[in-house]
């Protein structure tokens, strides 16, 4: 994989919300640590994002 952003976060997924246009996903980044994204539900499909997966936040 390779993007330019500077900065990638090892993550795993905590929590996914999903709705009818957008799913909200919950990162882990370290015990208590959490960042939350909403991203369209689309794009959470295509990426077949699920609780206890391994992601990256790309910022």
């Amino acid at each position: 994989m390779k993007v330019s952003a500077r900065n990638t976060l090892k993550a795993t997924v905590k929590k996914i919300v999903v709705g009818s246009v957008n799913t909200e996903v919950t990162l882990e980044l370290a015990p208590g640590v959490e960042i939350t994204s909403i991203i369209t539900k689309a794009s959470a499909e295509a990426l077949q994002l699920s609780e206890g997966k391994q992601a990256y936040a790309v910022n």
